[in-house]
């Protein structure tokens, strides 16, 4: 028997979070309520937690609130979680070294890094990247979940990639269900 694979707490924390600012925190309660998450209210995690638990609240979530808010609350959050990541797990030293690189050795150097610690957010899938033809980074999600899931990666991505590579990053994404999977794949304007 395989233990379940484990994610940061921040998908859900920032999650929570974010839907707490779309909506306010007492409509936000009713609504986990609503759709069987109200262990949350109050009992945020503060550790590791079972993927399972953050793709449940996504699949809650497009199904209660529609997949287009529900993407917007992702993005949200995953913009959330790069804020938490730039001032409590990144070093500040590699921050200002990777900063003063140029933008395509930046992405390379930083990627390198996170890419030791992806599982922190890939939990039972798959983190890659690359630079040709351009600069490029996939996350593949094995645990059953929705497309809509990608919008959490795409908004920590862009939001990293910023701070750390170039302020006039764009990415463009491309989510999609292959097989039992999920491929999110982001190409980066850097």
């Amino acid at each position: 028997m395989s233990t379940p694979s484990r994610i940061g707490p921040n998908s859900i924390i920032q999650t929570v979070g974010a839907l707490e600012t779309a909506y306010g925190k007492n409509e936000t309660e009713k609504l986990l309520k609503k759709m069987g998450q109200g262990y949350l209210i109050g009992n945020l995690p503060s550790e590791m937690v079972e993927e399972s638990k953050f793709h449940s609240l996504v699949k809650a979530l497009e199904k209660e609130i529609g997949e287009k808010s529900t993407a917007s609350i992702l993005k949200e959050s995953g913009e959330r979680t790069a804020k938490y990541l730039l001032k409590v797990r990144i070093p500040d030293p590699f921050q200002t070294i990777v900063k003063l690189l140029p933008a395509g050795l930046a992405f390379k150097v930083f990627l390198f890094a996170i890419s030791k610690n992806a599982w922190t957010f890939a939990g039972s899938g798959e983190f890659s990247y690359g630079s040709k033809p351009s600069p490029n980074v996939m996350v593949k999600v094995t645990f059953p979940s929705h497309p809509v899931v990608g919008n959490f990666y795409l908004g920590t991505f862009t939001a990293l990639l910023r701070e750390l590579v170039n302020p006039k990053t764009t990415i463009q994404a491309d989510i999609r269900k292959e097989g039992n999977a999920i491929a999110c794949n982001y190409r980066c304007n850097i």
